[in-house]
């Protein structure tokens, strides 16, 4: 028995020689890591052993993207440099004491959430307007769990919304970054008595270890008392990645009036048959306005774009359209909107029918005629 307690007191003693070091230690310590389109991040990667060994640490991975590596003594820095969509992936770090070996594996999710907001009509009317409409632009990941648009009121959602659906397409890019637009729509409730200034259209991100939102504002307007509403714009995301959009953007700056705030304006000017809409910003060279709204679809209008000059014709061949007519400038995303009154309509649908309607009197007329005739006239 002694013997054999012998023998095997060699291998217990090689058993906890080979365990002496400890556990790989990573920073962040989140097994998914967040990172934003075009932003950096860094991996820390370390390990001590014990006694006089020497531990050796490495970033690896399978993908030709792993990004810049600098490692030391017990040390493995992974850098990743403006981070595109495809550089989302594992990464493993491999430590080792001697020939004891760990490793740990990071998931790095990029993701893409800028301050994009646009709301569809970007004012309501108190006791009119029912449906609204929000979409995040230039977004992702896009599944309700990563990303949720909601209706608020003050700081609490909106009581009595009714969900009419979520739309979700690929947003045009000039690049290989797959990026998406985010569309949710609601029923509002009657907003009561007295009406609400202000809805706001929230959007929040939820990641592993990180929340984000942006909000855009709403307003509610008791009655039209102007054809021209504010113009909202986009600015860019805050350091917090949190942003309101403000209602109108800032005027030129005092002892220069000559210069006119880079942002698109609507006018408006009769034409034969109808109304022409120009959008136009007087910027400089390189700007591009374009419609992005209209009352019934912009498929029912004649558009044409040039540069910082957008025109779009309205024809009255049947009442003229009510609703926002809206634009958008890029690169910037400013918009400009304009709410079109109806006027008069004319009444092409009773002139069309009167023609009708004497015809039928006339052969009416001559019916009755004939058999007052047939039976008045003397039986001879």
């Amino acid at each position: 028995m002694d013997q054999s307690l012998c023998l095997l007191l060699p291998f217990f003693l090689g058993l906890l020689h080979r365990g002496l070091g400890g556990p790989l230690e990573v920073e962040p310590p989140d097994p998914v890591v967040a990172v934003s389109l075009g932003g950096s991040r860094q991996l820390t990667c370390r390990l001590a052993c014990a006694g006089n060994r020497a531990p050796s640490v490495q970033w690896r991975g399978l993908d030709t993207s792993l990004g810049a590596v600098r490692s030391d003594a017990g040390r493995s820095v992974l850098t990743v440099h403006n981070a595109s969509l495809s550089a989302a992936g594992p990464r493993v770090c491999v430590g080792s004491c001697g020939d004891l070996t760990f490793q740990r594996t990071v998931q790095l999710l990029v993701f893409a959430f800028p301050a994009q907001l646009t709301v569809s009509p970007v004012a309501l009317v108190a006791k009119q307007d029912r449906e609204v409409a929000c979409t995040a632009h230039n977004v992702t990941p896009v599944s309700p769990e990563a990303l949720s648009l909601s209706l608020l009121l003050g700081d609490r959602e909106l009581e009595g919304v009714q969900a009419l659906g979520r739309d979700v397409e690929e947003e045009p890019q000039q690049g290989e970054d797959l990026l998406f637009r985010v569309t949710e729509r609601w029923l509002l409730p009657p907003l009561g008595t007295p009406t609400p200034p202000t809805l706001h259209c929230q959007a929040t991100m939820k990641l592993p270890g990180l929340e984000l939102s942006h909000h855009q504002p709403i307003p509610v307007l008791h009655r039209l008392t102007s054809q021209e509403p504010p113009v909202t714009t986009s600015p860019k995301a805050t350091p917090e990645l949190s942003s309101t959009h403000s209602p109108r953007s800032p005027g030129p700056p005092p002892g220069n009036s000559s210069t006119r705030p880079c942002r698109p304006e609507i006018h408006q000017s009769p034409a034969p048959g109808g109304l022409e809409l120009l959008c136009e910003a007087a910027c400089g060279p390189g700007m591009s306005a374009s419609w992005t709204q209209a009352p019934g679809g912009l498929e029912a209008y004649e558009r044409q774009e040039a540069g910082a000059l957008a025109r779009l014709s309205v024809l009255w061949a049947r009442c003229n359209p009510e609703g926002w007519f809206q634009c958008r400038l890029d690169p910037g995303g400013q918009m400009a909107s304009l709410y079109l009154v109806p006027e008069i309509c004319p009444p092409t649908t009773s002139a069309a029918l009167w023609p009708g309607s004497l015809v039928l009197g006339l052969l009416f007329l001559a019916f009755l005629t004939h058999r007052l005739w047939r039976r008045c006239r003397p039986a001879g």
